[in-house]
């Protein structure tokens, strides 16, 4: 994990959120943050991800329920 992630994370109180995620989603976030070009890019990824953590309820922007659906 980049420091600025783990930064960032820890600024906000999000790191449980982060670890509470599977994976294969902590992955796809890491790296379509650091796969950004432009600073201005990897900041605003970043900003989307927390904020997506802080929420609960999106996965790069889309709705994620926690899991699967238990029938």
């Amino acid at each position: 994990m980049p420091p600025f992630v783990r930064e960032a994370l820890d600024k906000h109180g999000l790191m449980g959120a982060y670890k509470a995620r599977p994976p294969y989603q902590q992955n796809d976030y890491l790296g379509w943050i650091s796969r950004a070009k432009l600073e201005a890019t990897r900041q605003r990824r970043l900003n989307q991800m927390l904020g997506e953590l802080e929420d609960g309820k999106k996965y790069m922007n889309m709705a994620w329920s926690g899991g699967r659906l238990q029938s």
